[in-house]
């Protein structure tokens, strides 16, 4: 017959508090690097003013211009609520990725991190919040201005499907914008990525309805994946679908498998052109 030995219930707490301190420090890794992300990009006018000012601006312009027309079923005031907040969530992943990635690495900034004790991912994750975090604003201040301005109303339900698909378009554009980032320099990837977003946004209807534009674009946009981020997001705002939600949906996740492998294979590039 054996007996056990009963373990002191206070080297049993020390042990769990051990345990979990590091795992504390982690997450407080993760949320500070997050937090002065943020503060980092809301401190640089040319961010935080091209990615909360422009969407704001240019609807005040375009949504009084066509205020008055019905697009798929919806008011193009509402058209333009969500096609704006798509244009700013797209510039604030493309640009919050891109252009920062490449200007960090042209610093130097990125191999000061390397050997920092700071985890390679709270790198990517304080991205990905901080891009989230200004999309969020992007989409509250026009949902307001447009209630404020044109009367818009949304119902709960609604605005909350289209924010969703919205907060989803982040990832496949944050993808693209971190594989630019790491395939251009810090003066060549502003001009490259201005050369992605104003085309794309233009063609996929995110400034102007599509329904105003030569048949020829409306078929070119079709192949755009903001154009199939624009309809999801548009149908979950109430207009009349055009298209599967579902391939909507797939265009998206392909688009963001294919960017973060290219990111990927960037990153291992640019790491051997460093590190040999």
């Amino acid at each position: 017959m054996t007996t056990s030995t009963p373990t002191p219930t206070g080297v049993t707490d020390a042990a769990s508090s051990i345990t979990q301190a590091p795992r504390r420090n982690m997450l407080r890794l993760y949320v500070t690097e997050a937090r002065f992300e943020f503060l980092k990009l809301l401190r640089l006018p040319g961010y935080s003013v091209s990615v909360l000012a422009f969407p704001v601006m240019f609807y005040v312009l375009f949504g009084a211009l066509f205020g008055g027309y019905a697009v798929q079923g919806i008011s193009a005031a509402k058209y333009m609520v969500v096609g704006y907040s798509a244009a700013g969530v797209l510039a604030a992943s493309l640009f919050g990725f891109g252009v920062g990635v490449a200007s960090e690495r042209g610093q130097g900034w990125l191999r000061l991190k390397r050997v920092s004790p700071m985890p390679p991912l709270a790198y990517f994750f304080a991205k990905v919040v901080m891009a989230l975090l200004f999309s969020t604003i992007v989409v509250v201040v026009l949902t307001a201005l447009g209630a404020w301005l044109q009367g818009v109303r949304f119902e709960v339900g609604a605005w909350l499907r289209m924010y969703g698909a919205l907060m989803l378009g982040v990832f496949p554009f944050a993808s693209l914008g971190l594989a630019f980032g790491y395939l251009f320099g810090p003066n060549s990837a502003p001009m490259v990525l201005n050369l992605v977003y104003t085309p794309a946004a233009f063609a996929s209807g995110l400034w102007i309805p599509l329904t105003v534009m030569p048949p020829v674009l409306q078929r070119v946009a079709e192949f755009l994946p903001t154009y199939h981020f624009a309809q999801f997001a548009l149908s979950q705002a109430g207009a009349e679908p055009v298209g599967s939600g579902l391939t909507h949906v797939l265009v998206l996740a392909v688009t963001t498998a294919v960017c973060l492998a290219l990111a990927v294979w960037a990153y291992f590039r640019d790491e051997g052109k460093t590190y040999g």
